[in-house]
C-alpha cells in the first residue's frame, strides 16, 4: 500500500539511507541504523514464536532502555502493541495494568520488580532479554506479518503501535492507544517547531512512558538522529552523557535543570552542545541558548498522550494572546459547550480536536472511547478559551487535576485507595499550593464511627497501593465531606482547607 508508513518504514528507510549513522546508545552499546534495524528483525522473529501477532499487546516493566525503542519497532513490524509501564508503580497497580492489557509478552527488569506477577510469558530484560532476540530468525518476519519494507501490503499505519497508561479520572488508568500515523504526524509537526537538524541527539533522561519522553525519541528516530538512553534521571550521569555524546537535547525541566546546573559546578563537563532554554544565568552560561521557536517559547504549549504529545504549541503564535499557542499543522482544535456547539472567541468550553496526531481511544473501553469521540471530535476533558487572535488558552482540567512536580496525580485514584482502609467512612483530596513542588497532595477523611486512624497510617496505607508520589502530605480530618449530587463539593474543600495551585490557574 503506497501511502503507508510505519515506525518500522522508517526504520528501514534510515538503515538504507543513513547506513554510518548511529541510531542508539546505551551504556557500552553503540548500534547505526543498520544494525538496529537488523535487531529489530530477530526480534520482531522472536516474537512472533512467542505468539505475538497482529493486535497482541507487548509489556516493558522497567526503566529507560534501547530495548523499549527496539520493542516498539518489532511490535510495528508484528502489527503488536508496545505498552511500556510506568515501573514506579505498586504492585496492586501493576497487577492491574497485567490484567487490563492481557500481554502476550513481558520484559521485566529484576531491580524494579521483584518476581513475575502472573503467568504471562516474562523475558528477563538485560542478558535475558539479548539471548531472546539472539534466537530469533535474521530474515524477514514470517508471511502473514507486516515488516515494514519488505511486506508493505500488509502494513497498516493506523493500526495501534503503542499503549501508553493516562487519565485515572475514575480511580482506574486507561491505556491510550497511538498508531504509527499519528506518532509519525506528531513527530513531524514536533521536529519542525524544535527545528531538529541531521546530527539531532536526544537523551532520554526521562522516563519512556510519560510521552513527553517518547514524543522527542520518536521525533529523534523520525529524523535520523541519535537517541541515547540512560536509566533514570541522575543529575551527574546526565552531565557526562551530554559531553560524552554531544547531546543536542534532554528529557529536562525545573529541579532536573537545577541539578543538572549544581553537578557541574567548576565546569566538570562541557554542555554546549546541549541546545536548550533558558532557564538561569548558571545554566545558560553552561549551555548553548537555543532560538528555536520550541526553545524561545519556554517549551510552551498544550497536549496529553491522547494526542501523542503536543496538539498547540506556543512556538507557532510568538506573542500570542493565549499561552498555549496554535494548534499543530496536522490537528483541527474547537472550543466546544456541553451541547457540542462551538463557542465564541473569549468564552470556555472544552478543548476538542481531530486530525493526524490523535490516538486511537482506550484500550478495550467501548463505552469510555464513544464518549470522548463523540461527534466527531476527540473531548479532551480540558478547558480551554480561544482568543481574539485565534490562539488557544488553557484553563484546567473538568475534572480536577493535582499537579506536584511533573506529575499528574487524580484525585479520584488517591480517594479509591483511601476508602479501602478499614477506618474510614470516605475521602476527598485536593491539591494545596506547595513551594517546592507547585502542589503537594491534602486528603480530607471522615472515619468510621468508633474507629481510629492517624494521618501517619493514613499516608502508609496511600504509600502502599500507589506510586510514593501520589500519597498525601498532610490529613485533615472532618465530621463530613461537603458534596455536589454524589461527587466532593471540591470547591468547597479548597476553601476551607487551603487548596489551590492547580493546572491552569
Amino acid at each position: 500500500m503506497i501511502h503507508q508508513l510505519t515506525l518500522s518504514d522508517v526504520l528501514a528507510e534510515h538503515a538504507r539511507s543513513r547506513p554510518g549513522v548511529t541510531a542508539v546508545v546505551d551504556g557500552e552499546l553503540r548500534l547505526t541504523y543498520p544494525e538496529l534495524d537488523a535487531r529489530v528483525t530477530r526480534l520482531a522473529g522472536a516474537l512472533a514464536a512467542r505468539g505475538v501477532t497482529a493486535g497482541e499487546r507487548v509489556l516493558w516493566l522497567g526503566r529507560n532502555d534501547h530495548a523499549v525503542l527496539e520493542l516498539l519497532l518489532a511490535s510495528s513490524r508484528l502489527g503488536a502493541i508496545l505498552c511500556p509501564a510506568n515501573w514506579r508503580q505498586s504492585a496492586e497497580e501493576l497487577s492491574f495494568v497485567l490484567s487490563d492489557l492481557a500481554p502476550k509478552v513481558v520484559v521485566w527488569e529484576e531491580s524494579e520488580v521483584a518476581a513475575p506477577l502472573s503467568g504471562e510469558d516474562w523475558i528477563l530484560a538485560g542478558a535475558g532479554y539479548e539471548a531472546f532476540l539472539a534466537g530469533g530468525s535474521p530474515d524477514a518476519v514470517p508471511d502473514g506479518f507486516a515488516d515494514g519494507a519488505d511486506d508493505a501490503d500488509d502494513a497498516d499505519d493506523t493500526a495501534p503501535v503503542l499503549a501508553l497508561y493516562t487519565a485515572a479520572f475514575d480511580g482506574r488508568p486507561n491505556a491510550a492507544l497511538l498508531s504509527s500515523a499519528a506518532l509519525v504526524a506528531h513527530s513531524t509537526s514536533l521536529l519542525v517547531v524544535r527545528q531538529m537538524e541531521p546530527g539531532f541527539t536526544f537523551l532520554n533522561s526521562g522516563p519512556l512512558f510519560h510521552v513527553g519522553t517518547m514524543m522527542f525519541c520518536l521525533a529523534t528516530l523520525q529524523i535520523g538522529g541519535t537517541n541515547v538512553f540512560t536509566p533514570a534521571f541522575d543529575a551527574e550521569e546526565v552531565c557526562r552523557l551530554v559531553d560524552a555524546e554531544k547531546v543536542t537535547q534532554a528529557f529536562l525541566f525545573g529541579q532536573m535543570i537545577d541539578a543538572v546546573v549544581k553537578a557541574n559546578e567548576g565546569g566538570k563537563y562541557d554542555l554546549t552542545s546541549l541546545r536548550f532554554v533558558s532557564h538561569s544565568a548558571e545554566w545558560d552560561a553552561m549551555t548553548s541558548v537555543d532560538d528555536s521557536p520550541w526553545c524561545r517559547s519556554k517549551m510552551g504549549g498544550y497536549g496529553q498522550t491522547e494526542v501523542a504529545g503536543m496538539l498547540t504549541f506556543l512556538g507557532l503564535a510568538p506573542g500570542a494572546s493565549g499561552f498555549a499557542g496554535r494548534p499543530s499543522p496536522l490537528v483541527q482544535v474547537r472550543i466546544l459547550a456541553p451541547d457540542g456547539d462551538e463557542v465564541p472567541a473569549g468564552e470556555v468550553g472544552e478543548i476538542c480536536a481531530r486530525g493526524k496526531s490523535l490516538f486511537s481511544g482506550y484500550f478495550n473501553r467501548p463505552e469510555l472511547n464513544e464518549a470522548k469521540s463523540r461527534g466527531g471530535w476527540h473531548h479532551t476533558g480540558d478547558l480551554g478559551r480561544r482568543e481574539a487572535d485565534g490562539t488557544i488558552t488553557f484553563i484546567g482540567p473538568r475534572l480536577r487535576m493535582i499537579k506536584s512536580g511533573n506529575e499528574n496525580i487524580y484525585p479520584a485514584e488517591v480517594e479509591r485507595v483511601l476508602k479501602t482502609h478499614p477506618a474510614v467512612a470516605d475521602a476527598a483530596v485536593i491539591g494545596v499550593p506547595d513551594e517546592r513542588w507547585r502542589q503537594a497532595v491534602k486528603a480530607v477523611v471522615v472515619l468510621r464511627d468508633g474507629a481510629d486512624a492517624s494521618a501517619e497510617e493514613l499516608v502508609e496505607h496511600v504509600r502502599g497501593g500507589l506510586a510514593s508520589y501520589k500519597k498525601p502530605r498532610q490529613v485533615d480530618f472532618v465530621a463530613a465531606i461537603p458534596k455536589k449530587g454524589f461527587t466532593p463539593d471540591y470547591d468547597a474543600l479548597d476553601a476551607a482547607h487551603g487548596g489551590g495551585g492547580y493546572p491552569g490557574t
